[in-house]
């Protein structure tokens, strides 16, 4: 008996010290949040250390709210700081190390988004136990702008950093066809806010590419940053369902990145895939990297995957149509072979693509 008391306390302490390792980890991510939308790591990396009183400077914020920030993501060790003992007379510093992951856009190490993306998904967090008890879902819009633009500033970094450099020229065939003239056609289901779509024609100048979402925001900002990126003659934007059967087209390739699992009907997404296909089109589809089979405890990736299931991708799938396949974030390689099949491909692929967060599949027509 005694042993078994042991055991128990040991487990009961265990698991306290995780649920406070977690809320200081959600305390970082709310630092980081603050960080990346006042711009305050970008000006500490553009123009140098500064004390409280010259970063609010440099910001336009409040003296006292920026110095209890350093502060924090000082003791929290993302910033340096010096000695002094004076609270104004205190100068911070961005480590060197942390400029990539922190503030550029273009570094294949920027994870800053994924702080704002992950608070955004706990917006509607209060609705959730009622859609437990119902099984309604909520819609996408209702994760608000964060959700929308922490994933697509997430994912834009892969896609500028890997998609005309590892992931298709890892196709031959598709990358050639690509790169050749006659430009290629394209069709990117599930596009958000275009990143996929616009780092397909930046990486192949004779391709067009057509976007499709079926969200209105997120299309809007596709075509702003079509138009920023100077691409808008050869990329546009359909505010379109993808698994509508009035899409029409002849595409030499179709895509979907990380979308798949969000869609309620993803039998008919893949079935209008095959359809815009040309005679020699080809379907690839990118989703996450959860493990083959199911298992408790799962690694870190799982234990993220899961999350992000729980409080966003299985309520926006629920949400997308009334008979929904309500497939969630962990979306196994069965389960997508299974909707393929469905759908009217005669196979499919794991293509040999290395990457941390995705696996990339190959959809045989």
């Amino acid at each position: 008996m005694s042993q078994t008391i042991a055991h128990t306390d040991a487990t009961s302490d265990a698991l306290i010290e995780r649920i406070v390792a977690s809320t200081i980890g959600l305390f970082d991510l709310a630092g980081i949040y603050l960080g990346q939308r006042l711009g305050l790591y970008r000006a500490l990396r553009d123009d140098g250390p500064a004390t409280s009183a010259e970063l609010a400077l440099r910001a336009g914020a409040d003296e006292r709210y920026v110095r209890e920030w350093l502060e924090h993501q000082a003791v929290t060790g993302l910033l340096d700081a010096d000695g002094a003992l004076q609270a104004g007379a205190r100068r911070f510093s961005l480590p060197d190390a942390y400029a990539g992951p922190l503030v550029d856009p273009d570094s294949a190490a920027y994870i800053a988004p994924l702080a704002r993306q992950a608070l955004g998904m706990l917006r509607p967090l209060p609705e959730l136990p009622q859609a437990f008890r119902t099984g309604d879902g909520i819609p996408y819009r209702d994760y608000g702008e964060d959700t929308r633009e922490g994933i697509a500033e997430l994912n834009r970094a892969m896609f500028v950093n890997e998609l005309g450099t590892s992931w298709f020229p890892a196709i031959t065939d598709v990358h050639a066809r690509l790169g050749s003239e006659p430009g290629a056609c394209v069709a990117d289901l599930g596009c958000g806010a275009g990143w996929s779509s616009i780092a397909i024609a930046r990486a192949y100048p004779h391709a067009v590419v057509d976007g499709i979402d079926v969200d209105e925001a997120s299309i809007e900002a596709a075509r702003a940053n079509a138009r920023a990126e100077g691409l808008e003659a050869r990329v546009r934007f359909l505010l379109q369902d993808a698994g509508d059967g009035g899409l029409e087209g002849s595409y030499d390739l179709v895509t979907i990145f990380e979308a798949l699992h969000d869609m309620g009907r993803p039998v008919e997404a893949l079935a209008a895939a095959r359809r815009l296909l040309g005679a020699r089109g080809t379907v690839i589809v990118a989703d996450e990297r959860v493990a083959e089979r199911f298992a408790a405890p799962g690694d870190d990736l799982e234990r993220l995957m899961y999350g992000f299931s729980v409080v966003h991708c299985l309520p926006v799938g629920r949400a997308d149509a009334e008979d929904s396949a309500a497939t969630g974030t962990a979306m196994r390689p069965d389960t997508l072979r299974a909707y393929a099949r469905d759908a009217g491909f005669s196979g499919v692929e794991v293509l040999p693509i290395d990457n941390d967060f995705w696996r990339f599949y190959r959809l045989d027509p």
